[in-house]
Formats: structure tokens, C-alpha cells, sequence
């Protein structure tokens, strides 16, 4: 692999709008934050009703209308349309789904495997009410999978394959969000409208990307005190934080090569996790609900994609259940198309279209239903036969230690709490390797063919990533202010990601025949 061999000329200028603006924007909200903690949750918690209860739909039609697209677009006369290279991909297929899966799925698929089905089992979908334990166990196995499945991993391809054809196909050198959007805009992107669009995704992802810190953070954290002995603080989380960022800056100083052999180490800890829990469950109960679950995504996936709860506006009916998790995950997704995407596209070199989007809708969906089905089906073994109750533990508990008593009903579970340590460091350390990668891209003004950014910015931004996940974590924010958090930072760059989309199509009917 050429990148590999270090002989690229690093040739572009540090752009320095797009490097000083979101950092500033950045240290001004954690300030804000850890000065006004309760003025500045009054602010988030008044947003988010604005984006919720009067543009929720918008979330909701965007990730429907990307799986058309995603489709559509891999079974349309573009599908054949290869994304440059010579005559293999530039990776091999374990390789680059490894890097797809673990770019974008960082820790915080385990905390949600292990925990998501419980919020849903109380809950009432679609306003039924008197559900029996068979329809509770059902919605409770399948909302994870419908929130985990082909729209997240829309969100991703689909500006995937915009990214790829415009660095492999056109060849072009500004690897920024704006550039992608020159079919549209033209030259005058150039000027303010690309430096508005960049501006908007870099603040984007780092606001929406440290709920991903945040959430699952404290997680890691306790079961590093239930393994170790260590008493729990914030402080242990902070320094937890500060390995995490070590580890992944080490990886994205060594480039692709770094980022693709975490990725396999990503994946081989998660598959022993996977297989550790998996031995120690009730295998047909497993086995079983997984298949069930899956039936009742595939019956509904119409209904579970535009089911709005118009009832709740009243305010005597309805439980706003689309509005706390479906629109909060759509939106959780948008947050993180900024970089993953583009990082799909530059290991996509040598692929086509089509073969883009199903391969990289199967790796993704592969890894998380995998996940889901044994980490989360196990938690509701148990709370579907008495157990261990963690629907109503989450009442009165923090997430992480409802979590840890899960995985304490586990045999050998100081194993399981050590392969989990691993596992979630490596996630996240793949994860935030590959995404700090491409906003170093950001900050030049052009990069060279297969060239990396100079180290100096990306060991810049990897410091920069934890900046917001730091000031939340101290400032102790709870879920629904995470949540918050995630859907306005998304709602700009739902609108860049139409932009894209658009100017995909133009750029792919202008297309010579020889890319086809």
C-alpha cells in the first residue's frame, strides 16, 4: 500500500480557519459548561424542544430517504462505477470491513448492546399499552437492531461513496465536507459558503461525537473498579479518558498502517467477547429472540422508520418514545458522518459503487446485530426469567453499575470484565484514530493522491476530542442531556448531507463512460 510506504509529500498549507475557529468554539462551550453548568443545561434542554417537537420529522424523512438512496444507488446504472485505484481495492475485504466496522462503532456499541433493551421493555411502542412478556421481549430485541441496522449505516454509506468518487474518481485535493458539494456551488465554494459548510461539520462532530465519550466512558471506568479494586470518581473516568487518547494518537501518528492493525486487534477482542458471553448464555434462548427480533424489524421497519407519536403535542396522550431514541439515534448518526464517511471513501479506493454499499452495509450491519443479539438478548435472558430486573434497576441506578450486575451473572465474569476493558479501549482507540485522521485532513488546505496530514495536526486534534468529553463528564450530565446535545449539533449537517447527496447525483450524470 503506497501510504504505507511514507513517501507521500505532505503539501498542504494549515488551513487556519477551519483549525482555530472549532477549536475556540469548542473551549468556549466546555467553559461554559464547567462555569454554568445548570444555565447551560436550561439552554441545551430549551433547544432541544425546538429541534424535537418542531423539526423532528425532518430527522426521521432524511434517514429513510438515505436508505433509498443507499439502495438505489447500488442497483442503478452507477453501481458499476468504480471508485479509481488499479485493478484489485487497495485493501483486502477482512480489512476494510474491520476498518468500516470499527471507524465508526466505537465503545459505546457495547454500553448500548448491554443496556438499550432494557429502556425499551417498560416502554409502549406505537401507543399499545397492556403488552404481554412475549410482546415486551419482542420490542425490547428488535428496537436495538431497527436503531443499530441499515438507516445508521445509511447515514454513512451513502456520503461514503460521495467522498470516494471525489477523491478517486476527480481526483480532487481539498479533502473537506465543502468540496464535496462543488457540483452544486461551484467556484463560490471557495469562498464563504465552503468555509461556512466546513466550519458547521467540524464544530458538528466534536459536539456530537463526545456523547460517545460521555456515555460510555463511566461504563469503562467502573469495570476497571470492579476488576481492579480501584474506588470510582470522576477522576478515574478523566484518567481513563486520557489513556483512551493516548492510545489512538499513538495509532493515528503511524497513519493507515497504525489505524488498520487496531482495527484487526478491534475486532478479534471483540469476537472473543462475543464468543465468551455467548458460551455462558442460554444458547436457543439466544439463538431464538435474536430470530424474532430480527422478523419484527423486517414486519415493521416502514412503521418503526416514520412513526412520529402525534399524541404526545396534547400532551395527554402518547410517551414521545420515537422523539427520546429514534430521532435522538438519526441524529447521533448525522453527528458522526463527517469524518467516517470520508474515511470509508479513502479505503474504498479500488471498489465499485455497488460493491461499496453492500459490502459496507453488510460488515456494519454484521458487527452491530451481532452484538445486539448476544450481549443485549443475555441482559433480557435474564429479565424475562427473574434474574436480574434491569428495566426497573434503571430507575433508581446509574446505567454503567446496571450493566456491571448483568455481567456479574456471568461464571467467569472477572474474564469477561477484563476481555470488556480491552475491547472498549480498542474501540474507541480505532474509532477516534480514523476520524481524528480525516479532520487533520481538514486542516490543509490540499493534500497529494494517498498523502496523510502532517502529525503536528492530527496529534492536535486527537488533544481536541477530548476537550468536550472532559468538561461533561465533570460537569456530570445525564442521558437525556447527551441526547440533547447530539440532535442540535446534527441539524446542521442533516442539511450538508442533502447538499452532498445532490451533488453526488449531478457529479455522477456528468460522468464519462470510461468510469463506467
Amino acid at each position: 500500500m503506497n501510504s504505507e510506504k511514507n513517501t507521500f509529500e505532505q503539501k498542504g498549507k494549515i488551513d487556519r480557519l477551519i483549525t482555530v475557529v472549532p477549536l475556540a468554539v469548542i473551549i468556549l462551550i466546555a467553559a461554559l459548561l464547567l462555569r454554568f453548568p445548570n444555565a447551560s443545561m436550561k439552554v441545551v434542554d430549551t433547544l432541544w424542544y425546538v429541534f424535537v417537537n418542531k423539526l423532528g420529522f425532518f430527522y426521521m424523512l432524511l434517514g429513510l430517504g438515505l436508505v433509498f438512496t443507499a439502495i438505489g444507488l447500488a442497483f442503478s446504472k452507477y453501481g458499476s462505477i468504480k471508485l479509481g485505484g488499479g485493478n484489485k481495492p487497495r485493501y483486502s475485504d477482512f480489512e476494510w470491513g474491520s476498518m468500516i466496522f470499527t471507524s465508526t462503532m466505537a465503545a459505546d456499541i457495547l454500553y448500548w448492546s448491554l443496556i438499550e433493551w432494557a429502556y425499551y421493555f417498560n416502554e409502549s411502542p406505537f401507543g399499545m399499552t397492556g403488552l404481554s412478556l412475549a410482546e415486551k421481549q419482542d420490542w425490547a430485541s428488535a428496537y436495538p437492531l431497527f436503531h443499530w441496522g441499515i438507516t445508521p449505516w445509511a447515514f454513512y454509506i451513502v456520503p461514503a461513496i460521495a467522498f470516494g468518487y471525489m477523491l478517486h474518481v476527480r481526483g480532487r485535493t481539498k479533502q473537506k465536507l465543502s468540496e464535496s458539494c462543488r457540483p452544486i456551488f461551484g467556484n463560490k465554494i471557495d469562498g464563504f459558503p465552503g468555509k461556512l459548510i466546513d466550519v458547521f461539520s467540524v464544530v458538528g462532530l466534536l459536539a456530537g461525537t463526545a456523547t460517545t465519550f460521555s456515555l460510555a466512558t463511566p461504563l469503562l471506568s467502573s469495570a476497571v473498579s470492579h476488576l481492579f479494586g480501584i474506588p470510582e470518581s470522576k477522576f478515574l473516568t478523566l484518567g481513563i479518558l486520557l489513556i483512551i487518547a493516548a492510545v489512538y494518537t499513538a495509532a493515528v501518528l503511524l497513519g493507515i498502517k497504525g489505524i488498520s492493525q487496531l482495527a484487526k486487534i478491534s475486532v478479534i477482542s471483540f469476537s472473543v467477547l462475543l464468543i465468551s458471553v455467548f458460551v455462558a448464555s442460554p444458547k436457543m434462548y439466544i439463538i431464538e429472540s435474536s430470530i424474532s427480533g430480527l422478523g419484527k424489524v423486517l414486519q415493521n421497519f416502514f412503521s418503526m422508520s416514520t412513526w412520529m407519536d402525534p399524541l404526545r403535542i396534547s400532551g395527554t396522550e402518547g410517551s414521545g418514545f420515537p422523539q427520546n431514541w429514534t430521532i435522538f439515534y438519526w441524529a447521533y448518526w448525522i453527528a458522526w458522518f463527517v469524518a467516517t464517511p470520508f474515511f470509508i471513501g479513502t479505503i474504498s479506493e479500488g471498489r465499485t459503487i455497488k460493491n461499496t454499499v453492500i459490502g459496507g452495509l453488510l460488515c456494519g450491519i454484521a458487527g452491530t446485530y451481532c452484538s445486539f443479539m448476544i450481549l443485549g438478548n443475555y441482559g433480557l435472558h435474564l429479565q424475562v426469567h427473574e434474574i436480574y430486573n434491569a428495566a426497573d434497576a434503571l430507575q433508581n441506578a446509574a446505567p454503567a453499575d446496571v450493566i456491571i450486575n448483568i455481567l456479574k451473572t456471568i461464571p467467569y465474569s472477572k474474564l469477561i470484565f477484563g476481555i470488556l476493558i480491552i475491547t472498549m479501549i480498542a474501540f474507541y482507540s480505532s474509532t477516534f484514530d480514523a476520524i481524528t485522521l480525516v479532520i487533520a485532513s481538514y486542516s490543509q488546505t490540499d493534500l497529494a493522491k494517498n498523502a496523510e496530514p502532517k502529525k503536528g495536526l492530527r496529534a492536535f486534534w486527537a488533544i481536541v476530542f477530548i476537550v468536550l468529553p472532559a468538561a461533561l463528564i465533570l460537569v456530570g450530565t445525564d442521558l437525556n442531556q447527551l441526547q440533547s446535545l447530539s440532535i442540535i449539533a446534527a441539524f446542521p449537517l442533516g442539511i450538508i448531507i442533502i447538499l452532498i447527496v445532490v451533488s453526488l447525483f449531478k457529479d455522477l450524470k456528468q460522468a464519462a463512460p470510461t468510469e463506467r
